[in-house]
């Protein structure tokens, strides 16, 4: 009987994978946008303390690539692990238990609070598009509709990668088990 389980825990781990596969590639470009980040920032400052002079629509982009970094880079946070956990506790759990806790967190926390945020975000983000709306300082970045699609487009990044995580964990949990 065990023999044709495996099968079935080789098949979720594999769903994990491709799920895991959305946030990989969000994080290639993400890769880019860093770097963009941080060389658009250096030459705000030369700028403004150089030259003195700045540009709105240039603090805008910095604001815009924070955004793309912070919010498109939650995923694969929680991919890599790097997402916010109290390790002085699960440090002293068992693998069993740190795997329970994580399957009930993502069920029970993570999953919950990505619906909230993509169903809250919906009617926010539509009249952000039947505005056309733009910055309201003059000079700023046009379409910041695009800037708020990121809230909903985040919490279904989120999702996804939530739900690869929690096949990890009835994984992990089958196998403390001795059942995968």
């Amino acid at each position: 009987m065990e023999a044709r389980q495996e099968p079935r825990w080789n098949a979720l781990v594999r769903l994990a994978d491709q799920l895991d596969r959305l946030a990989q590639a969000v994080d290639a470009v993400l890769v880019f946008v860093v770097p963009a980040l941080v060389l658009l920032c250096f030459a705000l400052v030369m700028a403004r303390y150089l030259l003195a002079s700045g540009s709105i629509a240039a603090q805008e982009a910095l604001q815009w690539l924070h955004s793309l970094v912070f919010l498109l880079g939650s995923a694969g946070a929680l991919k890599a692990g790097r997402h916010v956990r109290v390790d002085v506790f699960s440090q002293r759990w068992s693998p069993r238990t740190q795997a329970l806790v994580d399957l009930l967190g993502h069920a029970f926390l993570l999953l919950p609070f990505c619906a909230f945020m993509f169903w809250i975000s919906l009617d926010y983000v539509a009249a952000s598009w039947s505005l056309g709306e733009a910055s309201r300082d003059p000079g700023g970045l046009p379409a910041i509709y695009l800037l708020k699609t990121l809230i909903p487009l985040t919490a279904a990044l989120l999702a996804v990668q939530a739900l690869a995580e929690l096949a990890r964990c009835v994984v992990r949990l089958r196998a403390e088990d001795g059942s995968a």
